[in-house]
């Protein structure tokens, strides 16, 4: 996994505590890390980022397909 194969996304949990959002590929595979044990709480900007990192994700998993 390359450094552009993972992104995060920050948010808040239901405390308001800045906490991050992680997407990453593997084996094919998009996988979606949130906060350990907690709900991750975004404003409408963030959403913008995980949508933006998903389809990035996807983007690469669909690459790593073709070759």
């Amino acid at each position: 996994m390359t450094a552009q194969d993972e992104w995060s996304v920050t948010c808040r949990d239901l405390a308001g505590r800045k906490r991050a959002l992680t997407v990453f590929t593997s084996n094919g595979r998009i996988v979606l890390v949130g906060p350990p044990g907690e709900a991750a709480v975004l404003e409408p900007l963030d959403v913008g980022r995980l949508r933006a990192a998903l389809r990035d994700a996807v983007v690469v998993v669909g690459q790593e397909a073709r070759e």
